[in-house]
């Protein structure tokens, strides 16, 4: 594995909350959107189930996309990059008590690059284009929207809670200069790392908890699986 210098600001090493205001906001406002619905199913013999409540998850975009950057190294093997995030949602389970504590505090979090399919982002070209976009605000590779590949078909992350889906993808910066991205101005990403890893040590990471991302492990898997490459 590889690391880079941080790429913006000093390491954030925690996050105070100035204030807690959950009790007064609405849930319809803010980056995350909750509908809080009742409703009731309509079954194949004309009943009706009782009324029970639905909450519903949105963000200010419905989908979002996620990419895999690789590179062939010297040596003529694949690597392949990550970043490392800062996750107050992930760091803030210190509060409360999970089934199996792991001791961590996760207050980054090892990903892929992603973000938000803007509006103006139509179809499989849209989607290309924002992969693109998205590799070079957050790792610094300046690619083209056609060197994107997609990986399979979108998928839900938590489709019982939020509605959006991921658009996994793939993208090649053998000899592209790397440069300090310009992120998106929020404090949310001071202090990101760059990691490159071997397929084997990134597969690895996954399977033992120290990279805890589902896209990262599931962009890798059908990476390696379309190009038959076993990273053993």
């Amino acid at each position: 594995m590889y690391t880079s210098e941080a790429m913006t600001h000093a390491r954030v090493t925690d996050i105070e909350i100035v204030e807690d205001f959950s009790a007064s906001a609405r849930c319809d406002e803010g980056f995350l959107q909750i509908r809080r619905l009742r409703a009731r199913n309509h079954r194949a013999d004309g009943s009706l189930s009782p009324i029970y409540r639905i909450d519903v998850v949105d963000r200010p975009r419905l989908d979002a996309v996620a990419v895999l950057v690789y590179r062939t190294s010297a040596t003529g093997d694949l690597e392949f990059l990550t970043r490392d995030n800062l996750r107050p949602a992930a760091h803030f389970r210190r509060e409360k008590m999970p089934a199996v504590p792991d001791g961590r505090s996760h207050l980054h979090c090892e990903e892929i690059v992603a973000g938000l399919v803007e509006l103006d982002d139509v179809g499989e070209a849209g989607v290309r284009y924002r992969a693109s976009e998205e590799v070079a605000e957050e790792v610094g590779f300046q690619v083209s929207a056609e060197k994107i590949e997609l990986l399979g078909a979108p998928f839900f992350v938590a489709p019982g809670i939020i509605s959006e889906k991921i658009f996994l993808c793939a993208v090649e910066v053998t000899g592209l200069e790397q440069t300090t991205p310009k992120g998106d101005g929020t404090p949310l990403e001071e202090g990101g790392v760059t990691r490159w890893w071997s397929a084997a040590a990134l597969r690895n990471a996954c399977l033992q908890g120290e990279v805890q991302d589902a896209k990262t492990e599931l962009a890798l898997n059908r990476f390696l699986a379309e190009r038959d490459e076993d990273p053993a």
